[in-house]
């Protein structure tokens, strides 16, 4: 089996350290980190701007990633906006684009998906965020709860794939009264529905609408629970899924090259930014935010700080939400780690790294190589 690699693009800005956008923005050429931590002034923040995030897209495009995924929330720049721009840049890569229900009507968000599938001739999917933070979620002006956000979703996807249809479609829900929804023409392909969500209220939602269920790396044997839970619950629904899985990486030539870099990357990190950020993620609703933080607290010392399954890392969840763990080693042993979560269900990887554009780099022409001599990744063209 073909395994889909694809890379992210940093809209809240990029660096040489965990520290920047929406975790406490560093303002233009403001150094992050210190000279001892190895670091330096090769820190300086890279502000999202679309020279650089079309270098990095376009690095991810000739380096053989399927796809780059974009963040969403007012840490970041739209990622509508942007990836539409980014569409004459490239030529292969899908635009996985983040988006909340909610804060957009679900016919709107059909007929804007379906226009950026004709414009990019067929490049665009959908990363569906039901939103775990309160706070942010109130930026917006939304106040429901945890598993109403959930509902929404699930009437905001029915709207979106029964506007893509043939006929015009309707609606009666709690959330939702929409009467003949549908696009110009339906989209060909059906853009792709990208969706997670470790709660009980967000299985059965994932098993109705989602293509692609992505969880966070959480260890392969807690991926694999994960794995046959959606599974058995789209079975109950005459669906298929396929399983995603997002990670930061630190690729190098050898093991220890990699780890070093990785405590280079704690040793610039001020407490105070730590603490900061700890005590934000302490408040969040989101499941899978709770499980990154468990996973967190179980880790050792030792050698390896805060390595809490072979070569997966902790370090990035000491300040930055969301995915938190990052894949550390050499590429080989990075690809055997792809491997054993391919062995788990998980059939496309979205990995990051600080900054993008060097570690797309280490990744596309160091660990894909690999892979691609063990027949797990198609060849380039």
């Amino acid at each position: 089996m073909d395994l889909t690699m694809h890379w992210f693009l940093p809209t809240t800005g990029d660096g040489r350290s965990l520290v920047g956008g929406g975790q406490g923005v560093p303002q233009q050429g403001t150094v992050v980190g210190s000279d001892a931590a190895g670091v330096g002034t090769a820190s300086q923040y890279r502000p999202p701007d679309l020279d650089y995030l079309a270098t990095v897209a376009k690095a991810a495009d000739r380096l053989g990633f399927s796809g780059v995924l974009t963040p969403t929330g007012t840490f970041c720049e739209d990622a509508w906006v942007l990836t539409a721009a980014l569409i004459p840049e490239t030529t292969r890569l899908t635009f996985l684009v983040a988006l909340r229900p909610g804060l957009i009507s679900p016919t709107l968000a059909a007929q804007m998906a379906s226009t950026f599938q004709r414009l990019s001739n067929g490049r665009v999917a959908l990363n569906v965020v039901t939103g775990g933070e309160p706070t942010e979620q109130k930026r917006f002006g939304d106040h429901l709860s945890h598993d109403q956000r959930y509902a929404r979703t699930d009437e905001f996807l029915a709207v979106v794939r029964g506007a893509w249809g043939e006929q015009p479609f309707d609606l009666a829900g709690e959330h939702y009264d929409v009467v003949g929804a549908r696009t110009r023409e339906a989209p060909d392909p059906a853009p792709s529905i990208y969706f997670g969500g470790s709660s009980p209220a967000a299985g059965p939602v994932a098993a109705r609408h989602s293509d692609v269920y992505l969880t966070w790396g959480e260890p392969p044997a807690q991926v694999a629970e994960k794995v046959q839970w959606i599974r058995g619950l789209a079975e109950e629904q005459g669906r298929k899924v396929r399983f995603g899985i997002r990670l930061h990486t630190i690729a190098r030539d050898s093991s220890e090259e990699a780890w070093r870099h990785a405590s280079r990357l704690l040793e610039a990190l001020d407490p105070a930014d730590v603490e900061k950020a700890q005590q934000a993620m302490a408040a969040s609703e989101s499941v899978g935010q709770q499980r990154m933080s468990a996973l967190r607290a179980q880790s050792g010392g030792g050698g390896h700080e805060l390595e809490i399954a072979p070569n997966l890392w902790a370090g990035v969840g000491l300040v930055r939400g969301g995915a938190g763990t990052a894949l550390v080693g050499s590429h080989e042993e990075i690809a055997d780690r792809i491997e054993e979560y391919a062995e788990a269900g998980i059939e496309e990887f979205i990995f990051s790294g600080y900054p993008h554009l060097e570690e797309a780099h280490w990744f596309g022409e160091g660990v894909m190589p690999v892979l691609r001599s063990r027949g797990r990744l198609a060849q380039l063209l």
